[in-house]
């Protein structure tokens, strides 16, 4: 039979894991909420269409619990649980409920061998310790074996907790857990799995399924919460089970131990217990077969059902024990024969039990109670009809036979403690029970059927072991009642403080219903609603049912004080089959992303690909790269690329760029510092605003992407492999995918920014022929650092650059000052060196002012130098010698600035600062000569420094000194100022201007041409000097002392 299914879920599985957001391209957005539509989540679409992975499986569930008391041999009788004997169909009201034609044939089959079972007087004769009590040829009144699909079995003292040895343990003893477990497992049918076990000092759980239940248990989690000494310690509390059956179902078994005793507070004590064993469990978090979990654990009042056995100790109060005991035992002496040993030994007992009675009634002075008044009339009609033959037709029913044990039972019930503290809410509120219809299971004489406590202590008879069971319906019905009184209570509370006349208008109103008016507009819908009586919806939110065919004690047990109890149940449950679940929650996600992705906005962006020719020289195949490949790049080479972002999808489309993650020391922002974006919306304009456009379905915009690196700094930064270039731009598109787009190149190495003792070990060839040579060049498509290192040998005793730039500066000076009168009318068109002093190193001599061709041109410098190659062989043809000479010295000065450590270092202008501080503070006038020679011996220190300076000051003096010839050639009067004019000294700064002046106006001018080179040149020959924290007087004293000692070797 096959569980009910509602048409309306009510709870659904684990809420899938949140994306995670921008780690990988395609991530989706933190701020994207869902989109708004009717689609069910995937969770909910999955759990709608149930019917197709689940099957429905009907079980039979065996509980059972056991006292062992701490008996030697006790596990020899595991019979009683896993076959179903020791049963005393005598005293008890044994039925088994839905049970099949062949299962009746079966049980009437034991019945009859009945006959051949060993007899009480026997058993009990052969009793000994550490063996078998179980009657012989016991064919068993339960089902068991392969009927039951799922055993659970709670066992108490199966140590003695009473011993301060084993209570103060600091661990628990395994072997006696072992002896039960090999026990049960020895008696099990073959195949069936053991499942869990949880021990707490004497406090045993085990749990064993059969292989087909067994491949459907799930996420199992035990644990166990002591109560005992301290409200900690483990001679009381409970061990307890979780399981997940078949994905749909959680089950929980709880084996307890509660305080014991009968003074006035033990039954506080056992309530709290019961509380704190409630409270305090938690379980481990579930998983589900989608490997999905929950982020907290679950306790006890998340089972679907949930099983609470044990020896919870709740006694039969306000009746005298002896009472009880006599009344119970005139119902055991009929499982004796009272001719033999045992049957007189039961009467003799029933003889004292009452002889008690009498001695108590006589030292009263009050009326006895009823119960007792009632036991003592009941002992005299049962002594009258002991030996009568009733004719089985004439005798009565039991429930109506004041003699029947179903009577007696009835009579002591309302006595029970756990059932007084139920109906009070003080304990196990919500939970159920099976009928009781056995005799209480505490306390008997060991070896014994039916005699109670003959010892001195003669303890009183009680139910103290029980099976107790709640379902997720019984818990929810339990709190929805208490909410239920709370809001009357508080209605009533209200009623009463508006006063008497409010209260009753009120009470009026309750009488005054009209369904169609006053019905309950709020719609609010419970899960039970639609269900039929009996049916539990789950927390997964599938119907299960469960229903109790047997509770019954096992009389004839006798190695224990305690006679063992089960409980059968039978279980139907939909179980998910994995396989079949993974494959429609794959059919749903593809469903739901579809349709999913026709709602969301779709981009895609189109690369455009790279020239054949600029594919560079690395292993990767650029037509292979799936983002922006800018091939190889070098110092201002300009590089351009652009993206076309076009609309695919059915929905507009709003897109931006946003600012993509970065690591230390990488530059923050929507792309790479050597990259600039600019937007071209189609209308021939192109836009640097980034902003969010929205784009309709079938609209597209072009990204144009500009590489030019000119910052000398970034450039030594790749040189070194500081930086690499490769990055990623980050297309957002709001309630959409990311588009992540990757950006590459490969670096080539130059000799900018490098310092002289790297410079002088370049080999001819240039460096670019280094870098090609290194074994690994060709694995790197973005940098992999310096091709130079220490080990590298020494070639040059000066940069082999340095060599080649002041030779090409100078003739190509020579030759400029030689040829101008000859293309030129030096009267109409004055030439750069008379208008501009410093010419060519000042930007305002130069006559080429178009930016972007500069930088095209000192791009091909770069080349030229870092291949090696002529630089005439870089040039346009159409280039003049002027716009050479003036873009080389423009590229002088950057690649004097770019070097590491200058030509002049830190620690040597130290040294010559320091010194020309001395010589004017000494007042002792020293010839140029004497200087020069003085400085010479401090910049010797450092041979390839030293050489550099003097191939560097020997081509400004040159050029000073065709400069001034020229001049002298073809405006000889310009010569005879001195000063010259202001308007020839504007590449000066005024405060670096000289204050004497040569009287000679030739050498007045060579002074104004040496003061504008020295000026300058010296911040990009010249390292240190200016410290942090110097003032604003100290910091120009020491730049007039940097020029000065240029000027030394120009004048």
């Amino acid at each position: 039979m096959s569980s009910t299914k509602l048409s309306r879920p009510t709870s659904t599985s684990s809420s899938l894991m949140q994306e995670v957001v921008n780690a990988l391209p395609g991530g989706y957005p933190e701020s994207i909420q869902p989109p708004t539509s009717n689609q069910q989540s995937l969770s909910q679409a999955v759990y709608s269409r149930r019917s197709e992975y689940t099957k429905p499986k009907n079980i039979k569930i065996k509980v059972g619990t056991w006292n062992a008391a701490a008996y030697k041999g006790a596990e020899k009788d595991i019979a009683w649980f896993v076959d179903g004997k020791g049963i005393a169909e005598g005293l008890t009201d044994l039925t088994v409920e839905d049970e099949s034609e062949s299962q009746d044939d079966a049980a009437s089959q034991d019945r009859s061998s009945l006959d051949d079972r060993e007899g009480v007087e026997d058993q009990e004769a052969r009793y000994k310790k550490k063996k078998s009590t179980l009657p012989k040829n016991d064919p068993g009144l339960l089902p068991g074996g392969e009927d039951i699909g799922l055993y659970l079995l709670g066992l108490q003292e199966i140590v003695d907790v009473n011993s301060a040895a084993e209570a103060l343990r600091p661990y628990t003893d395994p072997s006696v857990g072992q002896k039960w477990k090999s026990e049960m497992e020895a008696h099990l049918p073959r195949g069936y799995k053991f499942v869990a076990e949880q021990q707490l000092i004497g406090m045993l759980l085990l749990i064993y399924a059969s292989p087909d239940v067994a491949a459907d248990i799930k996420s199992v989690s035990t644990t166990s919460v002591g109560t005992g000494l301290m409200g900690y310690m483990g001679n009381k509390g409970a061990v307890t089970a979780r399981i997940v059956l078949g994905e749909t179902t959680r089950l929980v078994f709880v084996n307890a131990h509660l305080a014991a005793g009968t003074d006035k507070g033990a039954v506080e004590r056992r309530n709290w217990d019961y509380g704190q064993v409630m409270s305090r469990t938690k379980f481990e978090p579930i998983s589900d077969s989608m490997g999905l979990s929950q982020n907290i654990g679950e306790g006890i009042d998340d089972a679907d059902f949930a099983f609470f056995v044990g020896d919870l100790n709740y006694r039969l109060e306000g009746i005298p024990g002896e009472d009880v005991r006599r009344l119970l035992m005139l119902h055991t002496r009929n499982e004796y024969d009272l001719s033999k040993k045992q049957g007189k030994k039961v009467d003799k007992e029933i003889a004292r039990n009452q002889a008690s009675i009498e001695r108590r009634r006589e030292n009263r002075t009050s009326t006895d109670s009823g119960v007792s008044q009632v036991s003592t009339v009941r002992s005299r009609e049962d002594d009258d009809v002991q030996d009568e033959d009733i004719d089985a037709e004439e005798a009565l029913d039991a429930v109506d036979d004041p003699a029947s044990l179903h009577t007696t039972l009835s009579s002591l019930l309302p006595h029970d403690e756990l059932h007084q503290q139920q109906k009070a809410r003080k304990a196990f509120q919500g939970w159920q029970e099976g009928p009781i219809t056995f005799l209480p299971t505490y306390k008997y004489d060991a070896g014994s059927v039916g005699v109670f406590d003959s010892s001195e202590k003669r303890r009183a008879p009680s139910w103290c072991d029980r099976i107790l069971w709640r379902t997720r319906r019984d818990m929810l019905s339990y709190e929805s009642t208490i909410a239920e009184e709370e809001e009357s209570k508080r209605k009533d509370e209200e009623m009463k403080n508006n006063g008497m006349d409010e209260a009753a208008k009120d009470e009026e109103m309750l009488y005054d219903y009209d369904p169609d008016e006053d019905a309950d507009e709020s719609g609010s819908y419970d899960e039970y609603d639609d269900a039929p009586p009996g049916i539990v919806i789950t927390k997964e939110g599938f119907a299960d049912e469960i229903s109790l065919e047997a509770y019954v004690a096992h009389q004839r047990v006798l190695s224990s004080d305690h006679k063992p109890l089960d409980a059968i149940f039978s279980f139907k449950y939909d179980a998910v089959v994995p396989e079949l679940k993974s494959k429609i929650h794959q059919e749903v996600a593809r469903e739901l992303d579809r349709a999913e992705n026709e709602g969301r906005p779709n981009v895609t962006v189109v690369v455009d690909r790279p020239h054949s020719n600029e594919e560079g020289t690395s292993d990767d195949d650029p037509l292979k790269f799936e983002g922006v490949w800018f091939g190889e790049v070098r110092y201002a080479m300009h590089k351009h690329r652009s993206l076309t972002v076009a609309n695919t999808g059915q929905v507009p489309a709003t897109v931006y760029f946003i600012d993509r993650p970065v690591g230390p020391g990488q530059h923050p922002g929507t792309s790479p510092s050597w990259v600039s974006m600019k937007i071209d919306d189609g209308i021939g304009k192109l836009s640097s605003d980034l902003s969010k456009r929205t784009l309709e379905p079938g609209q597209a915009f072009n990204v144009e992407l500009e590489l030019r690196i000119l910052d000398v700094s970034l450039a030594r930064q790749f040189n070194e492999g500081i930086k690499s270039m490769e990055d990623i731009l980050v297309l957002r598109v709001e309630n959409g995918r990311d588009h992540f787009i990757p950006l590459r190149g490969t670096w080539l190495e130059s000799s900018l920014g490098h310092s002289i003792s790297k410079l002088i070990r370049i080999p001819e060839g240039g460096i670019r022929k280094l870098q090609r040579q290194r074994p690994d060049s060709s694995k790197s498509t973005a940098s992999a650092g310096s091709a130079i290192d220490d080990e590298t040998p020494v070639k040059w005793s000066a940069p082999r650059e340095l060599f080649r730039l002041t030779e090409v500066i100078e003739e190509l000076t020579i030759r400029v000052t030689a040829e101008w009168g000859m293309l030129h009318d030096p009267f109409t068109q004055p030439p750069p060196w008379e208008r501009f002093a410093g010419w060519p190193f000042v930007p305002q001599s130069w006559t080429c002012e178009d930016d972007k061709e500069r930088h095209d041109r000192l791009a091909d410098i770069v080349e030229a130098l870092d291949t090696d190659v002529s630089f005439d062989s870089v040039f346009p043809s159409d280039i003049s010698h002027i716009e050479k000479l003036e873009l080389l010295a423009e590229f002088f000065i950057m690649f004097l600035s770019a070097m590491d450590q200058g030509i002049v270092t830190k620690d040597i202008w130290t040294q010559l600062d320091a010194g020309l501080i001395k010589q004017e503070k000494s007042k002792l006038a020293q010839s140029a000569e004497e200087q020069r020679t003085w400085a010479q011996e401090i910049l010797s220190s450092a041979p390839s420094h030293s050489i550099s300076f003097i191939l560097i000051t020997s081509m400004l003096d040159r050029i000073i000194s065709e400069t001034i010839t020229a001049i002298t050639h073809n405006h000889p009067a310009l010569l005879a100022k001195s000063p010259p004019p202001a308007t020839f000294l504007v590449t000066i700064p005024q405060n670096l201007r000289k204050k004497n002046w040569a009287k000679d106006g030739k050498e007045a001018w060579r002074q104004g041409v040496g003061r504008a080179l020295a000026s300058t040149l010296y911040g990009a020959m010249i390292r240190g000097g200016e410290e942090e924290g110097q003032k604003d007087k100290e910091k120009a004293a020491g730049r007039e002392r940097k020029i000065r000692f240029l000027e030394l070797f120009l004048l």
